[in-house]
């Protein structure tokens, strides 16, 4: 399937939007988590890895804030399970209906996947089964920090004993100096993927009000309160990361 560039922010904006998970970025998502996210190919797939280590029989495997699918194509790349089965949930439209053709796509590539369901919702009121890995996969840095601790509660309620929720997410700092080092590198990482100042400087504008990080000290004491039981980091690259959550 072809995967434009990404170009939205390309051309100066009279007044930049806040961002949204809309048809136009839905287009070129691909190339642009690609080239703003350090690490994100290596995340995506060591996280089907991961999840071949936590899947159960008779368990669902859910990708919630799924995007186009890409931890859903990782999970049914590694997990080999007895009836086992991935829920994938995301609140756009564009990016279920472009997540459906990009499985559909994969289907016709492998066989014996695992079956999957792409569900149009909203992952707060979402009812989650029973379930042996859950997956958020820079999806917590878009909901409100007041509605976070309730949504890994219900997670961390959901999931089996020896189940595992992995979550990966954008850091910042509480050291000024280490959150700014991080930071310019983090520019200088999107510099040489081609992106432009003036693309850089639009996309900071559109994201600033929509996408808020929350330190690494932050994330193991609400997934401790959550109920989590040990909270381990199992990448970093820059000022990304990705951590697996146990029961």
């Amino acid at each position: 399937m072809r995967q434009p560039p990404d170009r939205l922010f390309a051309h100066p904006l009279a007044q930049v939007p806040d961002f949204v998970f809309n048809e136009d970025v839905a287009r070129v998502f691909p190339d642009m988590i690609k080239r703003s996210v350090p690490g994100y190919p290596t995340i995506v797939e060591n996280i089907g890895v991961l999840a071949g280590r936590f899947a159960q029989p008779h368990s669902v495997l859910y990708d919630l804030g799924a995007s186009l699918g890409a931890v859903t194509q990782a999970l049914r790349r590694h997990v080999q399970i007895e009836d086992c089965r991935v829920i994938a949930v995301d609140n756009s439209s564009a990016m279920v209906e472009r997540c459906r053709e990009y499985l559909h796509a994969q289907d016709a590539m492998f066989q014996e996947l695992l079956p999957v369901e792409v569900v149009e919702a909203d992952i707060l009121a979402f009812p989650l089964q029973p379930s042996s890995l859950v997956t958020l996969n820079f999806t917590l840095q878009f909901i409100r920090p007041e509605q976070r601790p309730a949504l890994l509660e219900r997670i961390r309620q959901a999931l089996l004993p020896g189940g595992a929720l992995i979550l990966s997410e954008k850091l910042r700092f509480a050291d000024g100096r280490q959150d700014e080092l991080l930071s310019d590198l983090h520019v200088a990482f999107k510099r040489a993927n081609g992106y432009s100042e003036l693309e850089i400087a639009q996309k900071r504008s559109a994201i600033e009000k929509v996408m808020l990080p929350d330190s690494l000290e932050q994330h193991r004491e609400r997934l401790l309160a959550a109920g989590f039981s040990q909270v381990v980091p199992w990448f970093q690259c820059l000022n990304f990361a990705s951590m697996i959550a146990l029961p």
